[in-house]
């Protein structure tokens, strides 16, 4: 499983705890919330069959004063966020306590995680040929992480029950599109197949 890695899409304190900049704001999503504990087993399983676990987080950069630059997009639809909100090396930036600490952490600033990111750059020096991609959004980080992954020539799985939208039709939709550029898998089948794998090596 060395050249495999587990992709986790901004599973960060900020998007998902009640403490975070989103909750805060009151956009707490349980379908979101569920995705931490649906992927625990399978983020232990590919720590201990030998693929890597790799986070990718959201970043608000700050300029003068800790004032982050927020696209006017995001201002116009986020307009809660602040002022610490994302920053780097910050709780909220952190992925989640729930799955550990990510064999390598790479840090985005827009939609897709190789946009303007070192993330091709440590999966070429890692060997990784694989990616199992999760995370939030479905519509968002997700999808774009992966088309840009597809044209990059991985050979890429969406773990549909592991990743999540803020409505779940649009995450249903956005399941769907994906069908061209990816394999679809649930956890628990790629499960199985990690655990297979590692038993006939």
């Amino acid at each position: 499983m060395n050249d495999t890695a587990l992709l986790l899409c901004d599973l960060q304190n900020d998007f998902i705890h009640p403490d975070g900049a989103y909750g805060r704001a009151g956009l707490g999503n349980a379908d979101i919330a569920a995705v931490v504990p649906r992927l625990r087993p399978l983020v232990d399983a590919m720590r201990a069959k030998g693929g890597w676990v790799v986070s990718t987080h959201f970043t608000l950069v700050p300029g003068k004063g800790g004032v982050p630059f927020i696209s006017p997009h995001l201002r116009g639809v986020r307009p809660f966020l602040t002022k610490g909100d994302f920053v780097p090396g910050g709780w909220g930036h952190a992925m989640v306590d729930a799955l550990g600490v990510a064999d390598m952490a790479v840090e985005k600033v827009n939609f897709s995680a190789f946009y303007m990111s070192r993330l091709e750059w440590v999966l070429s020096r890692a060997g990784v040929k694989r990616l199992l991609v999760a995370g939030i959004v479905t519509n968002g980080g997700v999808a774009s992480t992966v088309r840009d992954a597809h044209v990059r020539e991985f050979e890429v799985t969406v773990l549909e029950d592991g990743c999540a939208a803020f409505d779940r039709e649009v995450h249903e939709t956005a399941i769907a599109a994906l069908r061209p550029v990816a394999r679809i898998a649930t956890i628990a089948a790629q499960l199985r197949e990690t655990e297979g794998f590692t038993a006939r090596g």
